[in-house]
């Protein structure tokens, strides 16, 4: 049902917790479907120097979460906001179906701790992140 590389990432996730010093989170999911996906990034010079999360949710949850991390640390904005959830799960060789969710989320916590960060930097992000987020500031674009 899971690939190796799901129960390792759920086994052992990496970057676990919060980032003390981030510069950009991003929350997505809810209780009502069970998984919360936290993900903090620390960015200096548009790259992603760190990144941690916290997840609530099943094992996927936790694996996309914690392959995610992995995905984005050391790479500029404009690299991670390349990737997308068809990503994180090809690099956990696969997901379920029923799965595959978690890593939409994964994608959109990445998304949302960037557009936390341009936010924060009193820029719209809209142009550059995009407007897939489920969230109250997309309502009426």
């Amino acid at each position: 049902m899971y690939s190796e590389k799901v129960m390792e990432h759920f086994a052992n996730p990496r970057n676990v917790g919060e980032l003390p010093g981030a510069n950009a989170v991003g929350e997505v999911g809810n209780a009502k479907c069970g998984d919360i996906m936290k993900i903090y990034m620390k960015i200096e010079d548009d790259v992603i120097k760190d990144v941690s999360f916290k997840t609530f949710g099943c094992g996927a949850a936790v694996a996309t979460s914690s392959m995610a991390t992995e995905l984005v640390k050391g790479k500029t904005i404009k690299e991670v906001l390349n990737i997308t959830n068809k990503a994180v799960a090809e690099a956990l060789d696969g997901l379920p179906s029923e799965k595959l969710h978690c890593s939409v989320l994964a994608e959109q916590a990445i998304k949302a701790a960037i557009t936390d960060y341009y936010k924060q930097k009193a820029i719209d992000p809209l142009p550059i992140v995009g407007c897939d987020l489920e969230c109250e500031d997309c309502a009426g674009h």
